[in-house]
């Protein structure tokens, strides 16, 4: 079988990855759950491609989050399900219904960015669903009964708290204005310190969470994104370490040798050098 840029080669190396027969063994032992962290992983390397500015690791970054749509949509094709086809029909009648002023009438593209359309359209794709899922004999909601169980569980923990805030917000169940919401961080930090000094574990771990909820809405009113800040604050950890560890082995010692306060030192020259 040779490579190919036509979307079907991929769709038959996957069926024959996952032949029960002369398939691969690892790939037919697969389903959703154990492949979904790798789908996850696929787009978290895409990000990283992207911040990287490298487009030959964004162009094979694609592709391997690609292949993550493609194992997906296999599965669900041997299960009777749907098929890659689907899942491509789905996408462009959604973009296509979503974007009347670009795929409408000469009415919608002059309307087409009305206030409360996006809004609207998502309502009516919602009620469609439910009545799907009426109609086949299940539970008529998605993710759950609650005004927010539509915010996906799996997103990353800050994400998904950014996403639990925003939709909250839509109903006016938010802060005016970010300063009250520095009095909240203090509250909660006041909270977790008596946490701390009553040694209680679990209280502890429920305090820290509430405390960086409260920073993710305080990141929210100053129009920062909270996951950007921390990939940011990361990076800039790593950067100033690895200028530590090389200062270390540049002077014939070692990470494991060096003293808190030779790094500490170090890191203070990292610091102002950045």
């Amino acid at each position: 079988m040779k490579p190919s840029k036509d979307i079907s080669r991929l769709i038959e190396i996957m069926a024959a990855l996952r032949d029960k027969q002369s398939g691969c063994p690892w790939d037919i032992e697969q389903d959703f759950k154990s492949i979904a962290p790798y789908t996850i992983e696929e787009a978290y390397e895409v990000a990283d491609a992207i911040a990287r500015g490298d487009r030959d690791d964004l162009r094979d970054e694609l592709g391997d989050l690609l292949l993550q749509v493609v194992y997906h949509a296999q599965m669900a094709e041997e299960a009777g399900d749907f098929a890659f086809g689907d899942v491509v029909e789905a996408i462009t009648k959604k973009m296509i219904r979503r974007h009347p002023h670009v795929f409408g009438d000469e009415t919608a593209r002059g309307a087409g960015m009305a206030k409360g359309m996006w809004d609207r359209i998502k309502a009516e794709e919602r009620a469609e669903k439910r009545a799907a899922r009426l109609a086949r004999g299940l539970d008529p909601e998605d993710h759950g009964k609650g005004f927010l169980d539509s915010v996906p569980v799996n997103l990353p923990a800050l994400t998904r708290a950014l996403k639990l805030q925003e939709k909250a917000a839509k109903v006016g169940f938010d802060w005016g204005e970010a300063a009250p919401i520095l009095d909240k961080i203090e509250e909660e930090i006041a909270e977790m310190r008596e946490a701390m000094a009553k040694g209680d574990s679990a209280s502890i771990k429920d305090e820290f969470g509430d405390v960086l909820f409260a920073l993710v809405n305080l990141g929210r009113h100053l129009k920062l994104d909270s996951e950007a800040a921390l990939a940011g604050t990361n990076d800039k950890f790593r950067r100033r370490f690895h200028a530590v560890e090389k200062a270390v082995v540049d002077s014939g010692g070692t990470l494991e040798a060096a003293t808190l306060e030779e790094m500490e030192a170090l890191w203070q020259k990292a610091k102002a050098g950045d």
